[in-house]
C-alpha cells in the first residue's frame, strides 16, 4: 500500500469521500478492480516510484497519473508490510478465484463427495484470502494456521451436509420449496463457516491486540514531513482487534449473500424454461455468467460496509489508551480487507 513507502508527505487517503458509505464502495472498487491482475512488474515500479516522488516533495500536487498508481500500488501491496500480495489472493483477483469455487457448490444435485470436497476447496481459499489479507501487526504461526483451518473446514462440512440430509425430510413442504431450500444449503454452509474462518484465522489479533496509532491534526502532519519522525505506535489494543475482525467477518457474509442466493434462485427460473431444458449444456455456462456478474457488484458493496483505515475514540478501547489519541482524542488501526 502506498503509506509503506518512503517519504515524509502523506497522500490523500482516497479521491472519494471515505466517510460515506457510496464514497468507500467507489474505493474499494478500485482495490478489487480485476485489471489490476495484469498491471507488470515493470508497472508496479513505476507506479511505487511516482508514489515516492510525491511523498518526498517531487511533485506538487495529485494528478490522474498519480490516482492511477495510487491504486496500483493500494490494490498490490499489503498495508502493514509494503510487500506484494500473492496475486490469487489480492481482491483485485478475489472474483475470479472465487468463481470456479462457487460454481462448483451451487451445482445443482451435488452427492455427498461432491459437496465436501468443494466446501474443503472454498474454506482452504478463504483461508489464504484471510492471512495474505489480515492485520500483520500479529501474525499466525503455522500451527494455530492449521488448526484454525481444520476447524472451519469441519464447520462448512457439518452444516452442508447436515441440511442436506434434512431438507429432504421436511414435512409438510412443498416439492419446489424443497428445491429451493437445497439450492440454498451452500449459502448457509458459506456464511456461517466464513464468519468463522475469520475470527479462525485472525484470533491471534483478537488475543494479543494490533497496533493502533493516534489520527495526527494537519499540523502534525505536517510538521512530521517536515521532520521525517515516523508515526509511533501506541500499544496493542485487544478491543481494537476484536472491532477489525468482527467487522471483516460481517463483510465476507455480506459478500456471500448475494453470491450463494440470487444465482442459485434465478438458475431454478431458468431451468424451468423450455429453452434451457431443450440445451442442458448451457446450465454450466449460465450459473457461471450469474456468480460472475453478482461477484463483481457483490464485493465492492460488500467491503465498502466498514473502512479499512479505522478511526475510532481512544475511549472505546482499554483504559491504558485514554488521554493517548491525537486529534479529538481518536486513535486509528489498519482493520485488514
Amino acid at each position: 500500500m502506498s503509506t509503506s513507502l518512503p517519504g515524509n508527505r502523506d497522500l490523500p487517503s482516497s479521491q472519494y469521500d471515505l466517510s460515506t458509505y457510496w464514497g468507500r464502495v467507489r474505493h474499494a472498487a478500485d482495490l478489487s478492480d480485476p485489471r489490476m491482475m495484469f498491471v507488470s512488474s515493470a508497472g508496479l515500479d513505476k507506479a511505487k516510484q511516482l508514489i515516492s516522488a510525491y511523498k518526498q516533495n517531487h511533485v506538487p500536487a495529485m494528478t490522474s497519473e498519480l490516482w492511477h498508481a495510487k491504486k496500483v500500488v493500494d490494490s498490490t501491496l499489503h498495508p502493514d508490510t509494503g510487500e506484494p500480495v500473492f496475486l490469487p489472493f489480492r481482491m483485485s483477483s478475489y472474483v475470479l478465484s472465487n468463481l470456479v469455487v462457487t460454481a462448483g457448490m451451487l451445482t445443482p444435485g451435488l452427492q455427498t463427495t461432491g459437496t465436501l470436497l468443494w466446501q474443503i476447496a472454498n474454506q482452504s481459499l478463504n483461508v489464504a484470502i484471510n492471512n495474505a489479507n489480515a492485520n500483520k501487526s500479529t501474525p499466525l504461526s503455522y500451527s494455530q494456521m492449521a488448526k484454525s483451518y481444520l476447524m472451519a473446514v469441519s464447520a462448512s462440512c457439518s452444516v452442508a451436509l447436515g441440511l442436506n440430509a434434512l431438507v429432504p425430510r421436511l414435512k409438510g413442504v412443498s416439492p419446489n420449496t424443497k428445491l429451493l431450500l437445497g439450492r440454498l444449503v451452500p449459502f448457509a454452509a458459506v456464511s456461517s463457516a466464513s464468519a468463522l474462518n475469520v475470527f479462525l484465522m485472525r484470533g491471534e489479533e483478537i488475543r494479543q491486540g494490533i497496533d493502533v496509532y493516534p489520527v495526527l491534526s494537519e499540523a502534525e502532519k505536517k510538521k512530521r514531513e517536515e521532520t521525517g519522525e515516523p508515526v509511533q505506535s501506541l500499544g496493542k489494543s485487544k478491543k481494537a482487534a476484536t472491532i477489525a475482525v468482527g467487522e471483516t467477518a460481517i463483510s465476507r457474509v455480506l459478500n456471500a449473500t448475494p453470491i450463494m442466493v440470487v444465482p442459485p434462485l434465478v438458475l431454478v427460473k431458468l431451468e424451468k424454461t423450455a429453452w434451457l431444458q431443450a440445451r442442458p449444456k448451457m446450465v454450466l455456462p449460465i450459473n457461471l455468467a450469474l456468480i460472475l456478474g453478482t461477484s463483481l457488484f457483490a464485493l465492492p458493496l460488500a467491503l465498502g460496509a466498514f473502512p479499512q483505515r479505522q478511526s475510532i475514540s481512544a475511549k472505546n478501547l482499554e483504559e491504558e489508551f485514554w488521554g493517548q489519541g491525537g486529534q479529538d482524542g481518536m486513535v486509528e488501526f489498519n482493520r485488514g480487507m
